[in-house]
């Protein structure tokens, strides 16, 4: 299977020197980080590798701290539905996580401490050029409010989106999300909405919607004009049935690996190198 790189990941490089880097989700069945992660790190020559661990909610807690005594392990990865949660157990966030109160990476000291970063939005936003879209000046709809779609909250506006509407099942918590980031962006436009496409050009799916069989589509397909960019964070299936339905509509689609891809070299210069706290 060609994965990043144009490489073939093996395993018969690991060895007791290898640094260890856990990817904490549940359930697990759905990550693709771990074969990006590890083809990079190959292509790379960096002596590490990702694996994956299911962690129910009520369990996170005792793992991180079981994980804390661990010498070989560089770090955690964190995805659904624990970033909010890891978060909170980190002892250190940098300003980006700490602000956000979520984190999609923690890196663990010699000490056993864990400093948390926030990835998700740079990544997404990074992803896009790498395809070479921009989401400067565009109106755009988010749906979602929580650990992913927060961090790419602040991204899209960091970013310059003429206009960022948060829509989420709970509106309160939309609401809550655009209030935290006019605080920090005071003279832009941030908002709760609807999930409603109709007048954005910049449609992203934050949430898990999609990932399972049944799932609804996140915004109605009948409020999708035609050459909107529709976004998407669910990473599997590769081809969701929003991006589906959004190519139908004649829509520019974007697929959610390349929010991870967008990121590995970043995920691996905070865990494997020396940057940050």
């Amino acid at each position: 299977m060609q994965l990043y790189g144009g490489l073939q990941l093996t395993f018969d490089t690991i060895s007791g020197r290898s640094r260890v880097i856990v990817h904490i989700a549940y359930p697990s069945h759905h990550l693709r980080t771990p074969q990006f992660f590890n083809a990079y790190c190959r292509d790379q020559m960096l002596d590490a590798v990702l694996v994956p661990w299911q962690v129910s909610p009520e369990n996170l807690r005792m793992a991180f701290e079981g994980l804390r005594r661990v010498e070989s392990l560089a770090g955690v990865i964190v995805t659904i539905p624990h970033k909010a949660s890891v978060a909170a157990l980190c002892d250190s966030l940098s300003p980006t996580a700490d602000f956000l109160k979520v984190a999609n990476v923690a890196r663990r000291g010699a000490d056993g401490r864990f400093h948390g970063e926030m990835f998700d939005g740079t990544g997404f936003v990074q992803g896009l050029k790498n395809q070479g879209l921009s989401v400067m000046g565009r109106r755009a709809l988010l749906i979602g409010a929580g650990g992913a779609a927060t961090g790419i909250a602040e991204a899209l506006v960091r970013a310059e989106v003429a206009e960022l509407a948060i829509a989420n099942r709970s509106i309160d918590k939309a609401m809550e999300l655009a209030s935290r980031l006019r605080l920090l962006f005071p003279d832009r436009s941030i908002r709760a909405t609807q999930a409603d496409a109709r007048g954005f050009d910049l449609v992203v799916n934050g949430t898990s919607l999609g990932m399972n069989d049944g799932d609804p589509l996140p915004v109605p397909a009948s409020t999708l004009a035609p050459g909107t960019l529709v976004c998407e964070v669910v990473m599997q299936p590769d081809t969701t049935p929003l991006l589906e339905a959004a190519a139908v509509r004649d829509c520019v689609v974007h697929k959610g690996n390349h929010m991870i891809t967008g990121q590995i070299e970043l995920l691996a210069k905070f865990l494997l190198g020396t940057e940050g706290a």
